[in-house]
C-alpha cells in the first residue's frame, strides 16, 4: 500500500512512474535549480513499507551527476555511493531530517530533493 500511495502521489504531480526493482520507483526528473538546472536525469527512490511514516533514504540518479565518494561526508560531495540498481546509477545518502515536521507527502519530499540541487557546486 505504501508504494502504491507513493506512485499515485507522483502521478498526481505529472510523473510517469516505472518500477526498476522491488521497493523502487523511478521517473524522469528535470533538475529545476543549481548547476544542473534544466538537465534531465532518471531518479529512483526506495519506498519503504513504512511510508509515509518514513521518507525514502535518499535519491538514486542515472546518469551519474557527481563523483562516487563512498563513505561518509557531507552534502554536496560526500556519501555518494554505487547504487544497487546497477552501474549506471548512483545513490546519494541524503536523509530528510525534517520529515517528521512535514506533511509527509511526495511533493514535500521532492522539495527536499530540489533543495539538494540548490547547493550542488
Amino acid at each position: 500500500m505504501a508504494k502504491l500511495d507513493f506512485i499515485h502521489q507522483l502521478q498526481a504531480l505529472g510523473y510517469t512512474v516505472q518500477e526498476p526493482a522491488p521497493d523502487f520507483v523511478s521517473f524522469e526528473y528535470e533538475i529545476p535549480v543549481g548547476k544542473f538546472a534544466g538537465q534531465k536525469a532518471w531518479m529512483a527512490l526506495q519506498v519503504v513499507d513504512s511510508f509515509p511514516m518514513n521518507a525514502p533514504p535518499g535519491p538514486h540518479f542515472k546518469p551519474h551527476l557527481l563523483p562516487i565518494s563512498g563513505g561518509g561526508g557531507v552534502h554536496p560531495l560526500g556519501a555518494i555511493h554505487h547504487s544497487p540498481l546497477g552501474t549506471d546509477w548512483q545513490y546519494w545518502s541524503r536523509p530528510f531530517n525534517e520529515w517528521n515536521r512535514s506533511d509527509r507527502t511526495v511533493k514535500t519530499y521532492l522539495a527536499h530533493i530540489r533543495n539538494l540541487f540548490v547547493t550542488v557546486v
